[in-house]
């Protein structure tokens, strides 16, 4: 491919995929979509659409000094992984790479000057601009990352049980499946000290301890080293939430998992570049615009704990309290997916719609999900 085609697929991969992740954006904000009804879960997978489009924001501004950019066209949609790798490096080193480039100002006035004396463009100095904005933005922005350390964004205590829990998320770019995967759990924590200092003599949460939420990390800081390294080792796009789950519940004497999340977002088609799905890139790329030949799918899991058994003390052998969690064997895809419940969403521009609606693949493509139509900057479900 040459380079005015290889500019010119980029461009129109990036347009897609910023378009579509402004749209997932304006779907999560819209009192009408079923995650706004849990406004904090609303609220966390925004928070990582955020990281999502500074990500993709950066990779495009590298394109301005690095002459490849590979994707994923027949498998997730999304950059490979070594790109992920690439900008989390980026990030790292960027203070000191920053150090190394001119100002912003010096590097104008040389171009100008080489312009001048040479009649030409200055395309060296034109790259180390490109290199100092992408990694200013690099070193300022929150990336999706490999790894998103976890964050406590709620409290409460559960008035049955009289014990504090937490809402805890975290985030992971996966590199096998090569998509970015946003975990929420909901965890008590039975531990005396925490109990004692956060509950009550009546069960309720107490007022007289400040909680300035967020938290980076688990609530409780003797656990909170172990939590975050349970995170990073557990949260494969390959284990099942109900493994995740149970990992957690054996790992943590303590921690009791009362639910778990895991949001999917991916994969992703792009009319004329991506190939993960044949009828699907057939028919977009013959939407007439190509900024709205796109289509972006995302999976929603839960798993949750439907009883717990008690533990036991004994005289020579003790045993902590252990969930027994709920997997929906009347559905086999749930039990395939180790869950109690999912949901398949699917978000598609309206010219993108109507073109797989004419070619009569839209009932084929969209059985089991439910489909969102972004049209003039607002989102139809329940098409």
């Amino acid at each position: 491919m040459n380079p005015s085609a290889q500019s010119d697929t980029a461009a129109r991969y990036f347009a897609a995929i910023t378009a579509a992740l402004e749209g997932l954006d304006i779907f999560l904000r819209d009192d009408r979509s079923p995650l706004y009804r849990h406004g904090v879960v609303a609220q966390v997978v925004a928070e990582y659409i955020a990281r999502l489009e500074t990500s993709f924001s950066c990779w495009h501004n590298r394109l301005g000094f690095m002459e490849k950019f590979r994707i994923g066209r027949a498998e997730s949609g999304y950059p490979v992984f070594q790109s992920v790798l690439e900008l989390e490096n980026d990030r790292r080193t960027a203070e000191t790479r920053l150090a190394a480039i001119p100002e912003p100002d010096q590097i104008r006035e040389e171009m100008v000057d080489f312009i001048l004396r040479h009649k030409a463009f200055p395309t060296a100095l034109q790259q180390s601009m490109a290199e100092r904005i992408y990694l200013q933005d690099v070193r300022n922005g929150q990336i999706f990352s490999p790894f998103v350390l976890p964050r406590t964004v709620k409290v409460s205590v559960n008035p049955k049980t009289r014990r504090p829990y937490y809402l805890v998320h975290w985030g992971v770019f996966d590199g096998s499946a090569n998509l970015p995967l946003i975990y929420m759990a909901t965890v008590e924590d039975s531990s005396e000290d925490i109990v004692a200092t956060l509950v009550t003599a009546d069960g309720m949460l107490n007022e007289k301890v400040h909680i300035p939420l967020p938290v980076e990390g688990l609530l409780n800081p003797q656990l909170a080293r172990r939590f975050d390294d349970f995170a990073e080792k557990n949260s494969a796009y390959s284990l099942s939430p109900a493994t995740i789950a149970g990992n957690l519940d054996r790992d943590f004497d303590e921690l009791h998992p009362k639910q778990l999340r895991r949001v999917v977002l991916g994969p992703f088609y792009s009319g004329g570049i991506t190939e993960n799905n044949s009828t699907v890139t057939e028919v977009l790329s013959k939407v007439r615009k190509q900024e709205n030949a796109w289509l972006l799918t995302w999976t929603v899991q839960e798993i949750y704990s439907q009883a717990e058994r008690p533990g036991r003390k004994g005289l020579w052998s003790s045993q902590p309290a252990r969930e027994e969690f709920y997997i929906n064997t009347d559905d086999l895809e749930a039990a395939r997916q180790g869950v109690s419940s999912y949901e398949k969403h699917a978000l598609i521009p309206h010219e993108a719609y109507q073109a797989l609606y004419a070619a009569k693949e839209a009932s084929r493509i969209f059985e089991g999900y439910t489909v969102h139509i972004l049209s003039n900057g607002k989102v139809i479900s329940d098409v």
